[in-house]
């Protein structure tokens, strides 16, 4: 067994869809639009877990409180100065030990998104 997808309810779908193409590295793998509103999952194209992504108007969406999201990175500060250069406001690095390096920026909905690099 292993974990699949992880589903995010969001307002801001095509930002969204930006900020986990161009910071993720994830691409588009299915898009269905419905009555109701609209279904995107993303992923790495090597089968691994995926992000679905649901805009639909009357659903609850996620808060980003207590919710964190990790992505493994080989260069970490490249992706710090593309999130700066996007505006996003990323903490500084950090590093907690010999062995891993990473920062914290929110996705467009408030996702706190964690890029780590293994050292």
């Amino acid at each position: 067994m292993h974990f699949k997808q992880v589903t995010l309810m969001v307002e801001k779908l095509e930002e969204s869809i930006e900020f986990y193409e161009t910071v993720i590295e994830m691409t588009i793998s299915r898009r269905i639009k419905t009555g109701m509103g609209e279904v995107v999952f993303l992923g790495n194209g090597k089968g691994e877990t995926e992000i679905e992504l649901v805009c639909m108007p009357q659903t609850p969406k996620l808060e980003g409180k207590g919710v964190s999201l990790c992505f493994e990175t080989e260069d970490l500060d490249e992706k710090h100065e593309l999130v700066q250069s996007k505006g996003l406001n990323p903490s500084e690095i950090k590093t907690p030990d010999a062995k891993s390096r990473y920062f914290w920026v929110y996705d467009p909905n408030g996702i706190s998104i964690q890029l780590r690099q293994e050292l």
